[in-house]
């Protein structure tokens, strides 16, 4: 069986790259990460260097050199080669040179039940609305902000009394579990993401 290689690019913790390093060091996972890259020496390439998996960081230069910086991400990657990118966490939006290199095999976890709440405060957001209702998806990248096809999404009871920081200790897990399952039919073909692709 081939194995399925997986790239992840993170900013921050990196908690659903540690959850996809754990499945995937299980030996019936029909992928693996093979590399970690981040836009600064983020916390969550600790999980890397514990899995022994290698890493790199092109630091962000703010907003005026986004295409250099999504240049030198592609170069990066190119060298990797991976039949998958997943965006876990990643706080930058990729200019769209990188997007058309590599969508549709590129994914990302959002926190939101999509097309509701985009953007980089869904969490807040869903409870500045009053919503009921949240979830967690995982979608194809495309030029917008979290615009893309959907592959994977379940939605999440907002409680009364939750803040933000105890809705987003609920999505995280739900995230996780379809993020793994995302790259588990990936894997095995059960999910084309050249199907998904508008």
């Amino acid at each position: 069986m081939r194995v399925l290689t997986v790239a992840v690019l993170i900013s921050g913790t990196g908690s659903n790259l540690r959850a996809l390093l754990e499945a995937a060091a299980e030996a019936d996972f029909p992928a693996r990460v093979i590399v970690v890259g981040a836009d600064r020496e983020a916390s969550g390439l600790a999980h890397a260097e514990e899995f022994g998996i290698p890493s790199f960081v092109i630091p962000w230069q703010g907003a005026d050199r986004r295409e250099a910086w999504g240049e030198e991400l592609d170069q990066q990657l190119r060298v990797w080669q991976p039949d998958l990118v997943v965006l876990s966490g990643l706080m930058r939006l990729l200019p769209p040179a990188v997007v058309a290199a590599w969508s549709p095999r590129l994914i990302n976890t959002h926190p939101a039940y999509l097309p509701e709440f985009p953007g980089a405060h869904a969490v807040r957001d869903a409870i500045a609305a009053g919503a009921t209702q949240t979830g967690a998806s995982v979608i194809v990248v495309d030029d917008g902000v979290d615009t893309g096809p959907i592959l994977a999404q379940e939605r999440i009871e907002v409680r009364p009394g939750d803040d933000e920081a105890a809705l987003h200790e609920r999505i995280k897990p739900v995230e996780r579990r379809l993020l793994i399952d995302v790259v588990r039919r990936i894997a095995i073909g059960e999910l084309d993401l050249t199907a998904s692709a508008v």
